[in-house]
């Protein structure tokens, strides 16, 4: 299939596929007689997993390492074990960030009661501080 085919199946723009490929996270697809890139089975397979790791928040930088790993089967997991620590680490410090976020903005949202005049808005009074 061509690169539009793949995107249509993939739910992935065709940059998005570019991308991934120069950035060395899909391996370089087979080309036609036109120079069209060609993919198949296995390049839809890879384009999910990398997919799936994107849906996960796992930076690019982690993704590429797990694509190597994903083709090293022999090797120990501990390193994957680390990355998806670190990256379930940097979620629960997200969520505490959040979470203090959605703190702050119901005590704003307290702090003024409705019919009053952008002057006297509580709102804008923390804000100002």
């Amino acid at each position: 299939m061509k690169i539009g085919q793949l995107a249509k199946v993939s739910g992935c723009s065709i940059q998005t596929i570019r991308y991934y490929e120069k950035e060395g996270l899909l391996n370089p697809p087979s080309r036609s007689e036109g120079n069209f890139r060609l993919y198949d089975e296995k390049a839809l397979k890879e384009l999910e997993f990398v997919k799936h790791c994107r849906s996960l928040d796992i930076p690019l930088s982690d993704v590429k390492t797990l694509v190597e790993l994903k083709n090293k089967p022999g090797e120990s997991c501990s390193s994957v074990n680390n990355l998806i620590s670190n990256q379930l680490a940097l979620v629960n410090k997200r969520i505490k960030e959040m979470k203090a976020l959605k703190s702050e903005l119901q005590i704003m949202e307290k702090a003024c009661s409705k019919g009053n005049t952008v002057e006297q808005c509580g709102i804008m009074k923390s804000l100002d501080t």
